[in-house]
């Protein structure tokens, strides 16, 4: 089709919502990105800045669901991402299951089944944005739910390279058993990816058919904080946090998702 005769949709937000409010969602993922340039200058991060982080994030992320896809988007992201993170966590501290033995801290707040509210959030936060991925690329693909939920899970699972080795070394939790562990990635098991990714296909899974796939709407927040999330943490861990081998390594396996869908979004823009 050419770029005379294609039409590009009028419509970017849930109906009856004013067009002042998405501006609400992209102030507070600049939030976002204005805190977390801010880790490097404290030694990875205090645990204010890190909540703070985390809040900031997933209510861009629930805001950005709302104005959107509705509030019945927004409900169902925080009760399948946050429940289910909150179950998930719960379940393996109590089991070790699917995850490995491992403990929090306290030093991340207030916490529920001994989770801290913070964790369920941080599931909320990437998980939007995660789904946003895989469908984005399963369309480009040509493709359906399964692999939005393959290619999203792993969106989101690939993330957790670089979230582990960072929230360990700041003592916000730690591992009974860290062996054996994910080649390059010191001190984290592999049970712990592995756990990741059963967690998030499920997750991704459920998301795809709660909310809906509007695809008339402007879902460039959810992909830019995807795509800072990515392009960041390699570049924190290999020059500010002094870990090369996560770097290489987490760069790898969220680049998987992450060199493809920024190929597909710069196609998109050329289009434009």
């Amino acid at each position: 089709m050419s770029h005379a005769t294609r039409v590009r949709p009028a419509v970017t937000g849930h109906p009856g919502v004013r067009p002042t409010l998405h501006a609400v969602p992209w102030a507070l993922g600049a939030g976002v990105v204005g805190v977390q340039i801010a880790f490097p200058l404290t030694g990875g991060g205090t645990p204010t800045l890190t909540v703070l982080a985390v809040v900031l994030f997933a209510c861009a992320s629930v805001g950005h669901a709302l104005l959107t896809r509705g509030p019945g988007a927004a409900v169902g992201l925080v009760v399948v991402a946050g429940g289910g993170g909150l179950a998930a966590e719960a379940i393996g501290l109590a089991t070790g299951l699917p995850f490995g033995q491992y403990a929090y801290t306290g030093s991340l707040g207030t916490a529920v089944l001994g989770v801290p509210l913070v964790v369920p959030a941080a599931w909320i936060m990437m998980a939007y944005p995660s789904l946003i991925v895989g469908r984005r690329l399963a369309a480009a693909l040509g493709r359906g739910r399964g692999v939005t939920t393959v290619l999203g899970a792993w969106a989101l699972a690939t993330w957790d390279v670089f979230l582990d080795p960072q929230m360990v070394e700041a003592g916000h939790w730690y591992w009974l058993e860290p062996w054996p562990t994910l080649p390059g990635v010191p001190g984290i098991p592999v049970s712990n990816f592995a756990g990741w990714l059963l967690v998030a296909l499920l997750m991704i899974a459920a998301l795809d058919r709660v909310l809906p796939d509007r695809h008339d709407g402007d879902d460039r927040l959810p992909l830019a904080l995807w795509c800072w999330t990515f392009l960041s943490s390699t570049m924190a861990a290999a020059v500010f946090f002094g870990r090369p081998s996560v770097a290489l390594v987490g760069g790898l396996l969220m680049g998987l998702v992450g060199v493809p869908l920024l190929v597909v979004l710069s196609r998109r823009g050329s289009d434009a």
